[in-house]
């Protein structure tokens, strides 16, 4: 169960999105450590998302869905201001442009990880997709056992922790290498890729309110 788990929350963390975005943008601004914690709070948010869906909790999965449109509208502004505040802010002056310039002022921790775990959770998009990778692979009726729905979950927790850890890594050694231009750059992509995913998420609340 635990392994089925972790492959499980691996291939849900994987595809590129607005979390992906975030944690890549945190990494190359505050370092390798704020965007695993950013990351951490996503595979959180995985781990509650894989319980519902391991133990059946159709109360709560049914609320996530009939409140799909709010959540989509919240996160959706959160995700155009964060990308235009992303994408215009002002380049570092640094002494020498060839070279990273130093990471700012560490950023919390906790307002790292609370803020992705919001944001993930919000979505009841996740839900719907452990919903249908549990039934697709008979998970649903084979968690007969608590000890089954937390082992499970462990492991989804464990896989997603794993590739927020190998981004974050991999965006350190990329921001090591990066010329003070280029990185700012990076930031004003990952900024309007992030006020675009946004941009999308409220055109789909919007769609479904006027629908």
């Amino acid at each position: 169960m635990f392994f089925k788990g972790l492959l499980i929350g691996f291939a849900i963390a994987v595809p590129v999105g607005p979390i992906g975005f975030l944690c890549l943008r945190r990494t190359l601004v505050y370092g390798r450590v704020t965007g695993f914690v950013s990351g951490l709070g996503a595979a959180t948010a995985d781990a509650f998302y894989g319980l519902v869906a391991a133990l059946g909790l159709t109360a709560i999965s049914s609320f996530l869905i009939r409140m799909e449109m709010w959540l989509q509208l919240g996160g959706g502004l959160f995700l155009v201001a964060l990308g235009l505040k992303t994408a215009f802010a002002r380049a570092p002056i640094v002494a020498d442009p060839a070279c990273a310039p130093p990471p700012p002022k560490q950023r919390s921790w906790h307002a790292a990880y609370l803020s992705t775990l919001a944001l993930t959770i919000t979505s009841p998009a996740t839900v719907l997709a452990f919903l249908a990778i549990f039934a697709g692979l008979g998970l649903g009726a084979g968690v007969d056992s608590h000890l089954h729905a937390l082992e499970l979950v462990g492991g989804v927790f464990t896989g997603s922790a794993l590739w927020w850890l190998a981004l974050s890594l991999g965006a350190g050694i990329l921001r090591d290498r990066l010329h003070a231009n280029t990185l700012h750059v990076m930031h004003v992509i990952s900024g309007l890729c992030i006020t675009a995913l946004g941009g999308w998420q409220l055109s789909l609340a919007m769609r479904t309110l006027l629908g």
